[in-house]
């Protein structure tokens, strides 16, 4: 039975590292005020697109509602060098239905992930191994992250390189590749700026991952000077 524990203390880790891993891209993404007002200005995006930062902001905003699924399409109007037209053209939005997709996914994958957790946790908490659970939540953390890292150095040897390979591996058409002189998604969202939010993403990732373990070191030293 202690293997089965250890097994499931481990799954419950893992399964709550993702968890936090989506949340934290969730975080970022939707829940970081400014967030694209600063990155917009560091890539002098304005210029590029020739629009008000008002707007650009507005557009923003209805894409992130899409993506989360609150809204139906992406029929935007906006003003772009000083005449009305629809942001998004054609292929745009065949790339945006492909990258809801994505979101969406992650976030039932999310949900699925934490259930499991909660089912583990809760089976050795009644199984009276809270120690054991603490031990593996501090194993699996610590394996999830120092895969991560792995992963994250591996990327920073070539950030285009391995940006294109995420694009190949997730979506079965080139409407990914989008042209900057025509297709004003491209020109909002630069290269920079997906390299700014995977820092931003690890950052809060790699915190609130930290003070789990802490937590649980914590709780375990607790646990053991009670029984002492």
């Amino acid at each position: 039975m202690k293997t089965l524990y250890h097994v499931m203390g481990l799954i419950a880790a893992f399964c709550l590292t993702f968890a936090i891993l989506i949340t934290s891209v969730e975080a970022v993404v939707y829940f970081n005020p400014n967030y694209f007002e600063k990155e917009y200005t560091k890539y002098h995006v304005l210029e590029r697109v020739h629009m008000e930062m008002d707007d650009l902001l507005t557009v923003t905003d209805e894409m992130m509602d899409y993506l989360k699924g609150d809204r139906e399409d992406l029929v935007v109007n906006t003003i772009v060098d000083g005449e009305e037209r629809e942001f998004f053209n054609e292929k745009e939005k065949r790339h945006m239905v492909d990258v809801q997709g994505l979101f969406l996914g992650a976030m039932k994958l999310r949900e699925g992930a934490a259930l499991v957790a909660l089912f583990c946790c809760a089976y050795l908490l009644l199984k009276e191994e809270g120690e054991t659970l603490l031990r593996m939540l501090q194993w699996g953390i610590g394996i999830f992250i120092g895969g991560m890292a792995a992963l994250a150095a591996l990327i920073s040897t070539d950030f285009t390189k391995y940006f294109t390979t995420f694009h190949l591996i997730f979506f079965d058409n080139d409407d990914w590749l989008l042209n900057p002189k025509t297709d004003l998604l491209i020109n909002i969202v630069p290269e920079g700026f997906f390299r700014d939010t995977a820092y931003a993403i690890a950052f809060l990732f790699l915190g609130v991952c930290l003070l789990l373990w802490v937590a649980a070191a914590l709780l375990r030293r607790r646990a053991k000077k009670q029984r002492n």
